[in-house]
């Protein structure tokens, strides 16, 4: 038998997407970060006139130039970063524009920081990119935030970057901005690339999301409609950067994939340009179920901070792979809080993106859970 390249061995299938393969249909899946509402139906229109149109062939490698603008219109109103469609590339959602990052920057050797605990797919890339993996411990007591004082003692010679993110997967942790301005500050002096996803940053309560890119160059944002307009199964994004960068992401980004879906850009462009009004009520929705999960876990016992953006609750409980277990006997999947980090170990991760009835139902369950 041949063996495969080592720069895979390392790698574990992630055990979110094992959660698609749970076979019991009665089951309360927490375990999903796939927001339950269906696409709005303007970008269904938008979709279904793309087709009748034939807009079914080849667009331009970084995306149709009509979708580059909005999204470099939207950056300057909303993120306060002023870019050219030049410099944006549209993807396959932003788990490529994550992938294409890694394979474009990192060199086999150089430390790239993540936060501890963080989302799957950023040791992996970075593992499958042969660069070394440097975690930054955000702890329960300091609500799971990222802090600047702490990203500064891991840097080295050998730092080449850091990944953002904020809104956070898996504890909905949303950083301050002071410590969004020190760490790009520090990306600009010692000379190190932000990676900053920003694929949650709608979904975010009472708070505001401050981009790093507003305060450095050495930045690319990532970012996309999956979650901000329930379009998961589209699988469109993009990444923006300096023009010194978006050449070389482009690189990766044309021999993967060549182009994003003609379709799926087509609505792309309708959820920047079309109405807001769905965004709004599922903001509005997420934030019910989000007080919901939380008072009914802490009136369990389960220790929570007050995750503030994205649609996850990361609570403290004790044997958490028993519970886990148990929970998933007792027809609640969740998602054991180790694979996102160190951090996580003594935690359970829950996603809130179910309805407000099944979440009633799951707690129910989670209450009378012996394990």
């Amino acid at each position: 038998m041949l063996d495969p390249a080592k720069r895979v061995e390392s790698i574990e299938l992630s055990l979110i997407r094992k959660m698609f393969e749970v076979t019991n249909p009665d089951a309360i899946n927490l375990g999903i970060g796939e927001p339950d509402f269906d696409v709005p139906e303007n970008i269904r229109n938008a979709m279904k006139q793309a087709i009748d149109d034939g807009f079914t062939h080849y667009t331009p490698n970084k995306g149709f130039i009509e979708l580059r603008e909005a999204i470099v219109d939207k950056l300057a109103k909303e993120n306060n970063i002023k870019t050219s469609p030049e410099n944006v590339t549209v993807t396959a959602g932003a788990s490529e524009a994550l992938y294409a990052c890694a394979q474009a920057l990192f060199n086999k050797g150089d430390n790239v920081l993540i936060p501890n605990p963080s989302f799957l797919s950023y040791s992996a890339v970075i593992q499958l990119a042969e660069a070394n993996v440097v975690e930054v411990d955000t702890p329960m007591e300091n609500d799971f935030k990222l802090k600047v004082d702490d990203v500064q003692e891991k840097l080295d010679k050998n730092t080449k970057a850091i990944i953002l993110n904020s809104p956070s997967n898996p504890t909905g942790a949303v950083m301050d901005k002071e410590d969004i301005k020190g760490i790009a500050d520090l990306a600009t002096d010692h000379e190190f690339y932000i990676i900053s996803d920003e694929i949650y940053e709608k979904i975010i309560y009472g708070r505001k999301n401050y981009s790093p890119a507003e305060y450095s160059d050495n930045v690319i944002t990532l970012n996309g409609f999956s979650k901000t307009y329930a379009m998961t199964g589209l699988r469109v994004g993009y990444m923006v950067a300096n023009e010194e960068v978006s050449e070389d992401l482009l690189k990766i980004h044309q021999y993967c994939v060549a182009n994003a879906t003609s379709i799926s850009q087509k609505a792309a462009y309708e959820a920047l340009t079309g109405p807001q009004d769905s965004v709004e009520m599922m903001v509005k929705e997420f934030s019910k179920r989000r007080e919901l999960i939380v008072s009914s876990l802490n009136d369990m016992g389960y220790e929570t901070v007050d995750c503030e953006g994205a649609f996850y609750v990361f609570p403290k409980i004790e044997r958490p792979m028993d519970f886990v277990k148990a929970a998933a006997e007792a027809g609640v999947i969740s998602v054991p809080g180790a694979p996102f980090g160190s951090i996580g170990e003594n935690h359970v991760r829950m996603s809130y993106a179910n309805s407000y009835e099944n979440i009633e139902k799951a707690m129910d369950i989670l209450r009378d859970l012996e394990y």
